[in-house]
């Protein structure tokens, strides 16, 4: 492992304090990122698959899943990525098995600090010597991914629509949408935010990025799209990679993209990144309706007035008739102040929808990010909206991996 390399660590463990401690354990290592946080063996493997990390600190009780067998199916898939197992049992049988399922380590439950960090570095070598192996052995034609296998499974999978919605104008969806990209785009999971809202979109402008194309560029094409076409119209976000989608420049233009073709590009997009973030306007419009037919997952944003509360509830009620299955509604409370006498429980109460995710107010970080078109989440990641933030990203995981579970949804588009 070259120095200063990092090293990209999920977590895997089915108590919320023990992921919480390692992860504020290992906040202070510079070379030691925590990519995302898993709460059970299935979310584990989904997550491995998602975030391709260099570790992964998997617990060995699960209630859906053992460590043990989550493994397993880790290393058939990826099999670069090391396993370091946490157990509260020093059972020599235990550690027989976590090692000949492939883990690279076995600690007992609380790591000493210093333990986990040797046991960490020790793995991450050991992933970064296998994955660089398997890129000298398949070099350009993988695009530097770890291998043929990992390149085709990639290639043969397709990403998810998330639409950040509210019905109610000045929530904050823009500045969510945004920011959860950015949380949830990197080399593996390379995610495009997309501008809904074509009549006065201003995604570009939050994110600080100028284009001369827009979605006006790829609607007369929508039935015959390729990579090529798409990646000349998207603008790259410099400061991060995310991939940008820009609404028309003058407002009627917007008539010149209908839902269908808004659906079709959606489409082609989850062909080419993990995650397709959609920042929807307010109408129901076709384009939104649209976009909601190729979700994964729709995020409601409300905040704690009574006019977003009532038009929350109003499209809650809409949901059977525009089509949309309740669970795959991921309430959020954004702008979130404790003054208020609103509390998040009595709004899930009232809208019988519990809040999943809160965002605190925070006009410092938010005005100032907004007018320099920079993410707050790429400042300051302590900060507790950032936190939130990052609390929003693994829940979107980990609700789209449980979706998936229940009712076996194939992973394809028609």
């Amino acid at each position: 492992m070259a120095e200063g390399d990092t090293i990209r660590v999920i977590i895997v463990d089915d108590v919320r304090e023990t992921r919480d401690n390692i992860r504020k354990l290992l906040q202070f290592e510079s070379d030691i990122e925590v990519a995302g946080v898993a709460t059970t063996g299935r979310e584990g493997i989904q997550l491995a698959r998602d975030v391709t990390p260099d570790v992964v600190l998997m617990d060995i009780n699960m209630p859906d899943m053992d460590g043990i067998t989550a493994t397993e199916n880790i290393l058939k898939e990826i099999p670069h990525i090391q396993i370091v197992i946490l157990s509260v049992q020093g059972d020599p049988n235990y550690m027989r098995r976590a090692m000949l399922a492939g883990a690279r380590d076995f600690l007992t439950k609380p790591p000493m600090v210093d333990e986990l960090i040797a046991a960490i570095r020790r793995a991450g070598r050991m992933a970064h010597e296998e994955k660089q192996k398997v890129e000298d052995r398949y070099p350009s034609d993988t695009g530097g991914l770890a291998g043929r296998a990992d390149f085709a499974r990639q290639a043969a999978s397709y990403g998810k629509v998330i639409v950040v919605y509210s019905p109610k104008g000045g929530v904050g969806c823009t500045t969510l949408a945004t920011n959860l990209a950015v949380t949830l785009h990197n080399d593996e999971t390379p995610t495009v935010v997309v501008d809904g809202n074509l009549q006065f979109g201003d995604l570009t402008i939050v994110l600080n990025e100028r284009g001369k194309n827009s979605i006006v560029d790829l609607a007369p094409r929508a039935d015959e799209l390729d990579a090529e076409i798409v990646e000349e119209v998207l603008i790259t976000h410099r400061a991060t990679g995310v991939k940008i989608l820009a609404a028309p420049q003058r407002p009627e233009h917007a008539e010149n993209v209908s839902g269908d073709q808004f659906g079709k590009i959606l489409a082609h997009l989850r062909r080419m990144y993990s995650y397709v973030i959609v920042d929807a306007e307010s109408a129901l419009s076709d384009i939104v309706l649209s976009a909601f037919d190729a979700s994964s997952m729709v995020i409601l944003v409300a905040n704690q007035d009574i006019p977003s509360i009532n038009d929350a509830r109003l499209f809650l009620d809409l949901t059977d008739v525009i089509g949309i299955d309740r669970d795959r509604i991921l309430f959020v409370l954004n702008k979130y102040d404790k003054r208020i006498a609103i509390t998040p429980e009595s709004i899930g109460e009232n809208l019988r929808k519990d809040i999943s995710v809160i965002i605190p107010a925070d006009e410092r970080a938010v005005l100032p990010s907004v007018n320099r078109g920079s993410p707050f989440v790429m400042s300051d990641k302590k900060r507790p909206i950032a936190r939130a933030v990052l609390t929003l990203a693994e829940t979107v995981r980990h609700q789209l991996v449980e979706f998936e579970d229940a009712h076996e949804v194939p992973n394809q588009v028609s």
